[in-house]
């Protein structure tokens, strides 16, 4: 008798794939577009660039392609984020965007929890000011 190799699914997708990080990605940065307190943390007028590395860097850590680490090696989230102050005011206005992506992706009540858990986590990380 032969073992068949078991193939788990990641994260990335369980949950959609590509589609649903760019649904959650581009709904987010709608939000952002309009927000007074995030906005100016987005120096380039077209927000396109950044939701676009916030797409890969997302696929990349739930187990989709590695397109980020390729173009722009370890992303160093901290690092990138520390010319800004982020505060937790900035936190809970980021939290509220992402909170909508979520909500339009309509993910199983598991998967909303594990990347809602994920997201509240890595907010509370880049803040740097009080």
């Amino acid at each position: 008798m032969t073992e068949q190799p078991t193939t788990e699914q990641t994260f990335y997708e369980a949950i959609g794939g590509h589609d649903t990080i760019k649904l959650v990605v581009d709904t987010f940065y709608a939000g952002v577009a309009g927000d007074d307190l995030l906005r100016p943390m987005y120096p380039e007028e077209d927000l396109g660039p950044a939701s676009d590395r916030f797409r890969m860097f997302l696929e990349q850590y739930w187990g989709g392609p590695t397109t980020y680490s390729e173009q722009r090696g370890h992303p160093r989230l901290r690092m990138r984020h520390a010319p800004f102050e982020v505060t937790p005011e900035a936190r809970d206005r980021w939290l509220v965007h992402f909170r909508a992506g979520l909500d339009r992706a309509a993910l199983s009540p598991e998967h909303d929890a594990q990347f809602w858990a994920y997201a509240q986590h890595a907010a509370q990380f880049m803040v740097n000011s009080a």
